[in-house]
């Protein structure tokens, strides 16, 4: 081999040298982009799961409060009817303060801002919390779409490696910032794109 064609092998070797450790830099921007949608995603996940069973609670709870009101509202109808025009006065002021007192426990099963326990205080916290829980969903979609985008990129930037096709490396960069894009949906406008 000449001097000439040595030198040439050397610049050569040198200068792919410096592709690949552009590749390299990127597959590694790339996997920091991809542990961050993966964290995200996890995150979301959990979250979903969570106001999932804070929701399935909270609607338990308000059919047995349900319950207990149709119960209670039940039993005071039913004495109602015993009023009736027999009896002595003592058993029928017994008889109606129970029935008051029925139709006051009805009421509070019904609603009750204090505990933020009656039915339809449990009504709306469970409608919030399947709310909080759609969005975490949505945003977790989102989240594993951009971790797609960005394996697929790892992918594309470690055969540029491998074959030499520099567009392997700009498809690899355009499929990072798609991840990037839908990640930024993810976290601030999940429910722009319906992905589920």
């Amino acid at each position: 081999m000449s001097a000439h064609e040595s030198m040439e092998h050397a610049e050569h070797a040198e200068h792919a040298s410096g592709e690949n450790r552009k590749i390299a830099l990127l597959i590694a921007v790339i996997a920091l982009f991809l542990a961050l949608s993966e964290t995200l995603g996890k995150g979301a996940q959990t979250e979903s799961i969570s106001k999932n069973v804070e929701a399935s609670n909270l609607w338990a709870f308000f059919q047995a409060k349900s319950i207990r009101r149709t119960t209670v509202q039940t039993a005071a109808e039913q004495s109602r009817l015993s009023l009736g025009p027999l009896g002595d006065d003592a058993a029928k002021a017994a008889l109606q303060k129970q029935i008051d007192d029925w139709q006051k426990t009805a009421a509070r099963y019904r609603s009750e801002p204090e505990t933020g326990e009656g039915s339809e205080q449990l009504a709306e916290r469970a409608k919030h919390a399947e709310e909080e829980r759609d969005e975490a969903t949505a945003k977790y979609h989102h989240f594993e779409l951009a971790s797609a985008a960005f394996q697929i990129g790892i992918v594309l930037a470690s055969a540029t490696i491998i074959t030499g096709i520099i567009a392997l490396a700009w498809v690899s960069g355009i499929l990072a910032f798609a991840g990037i894009a839908v990640t930024v949906l993810g976290i601030f406008s999940p429910h722009l794109l319906h992905l589920h």
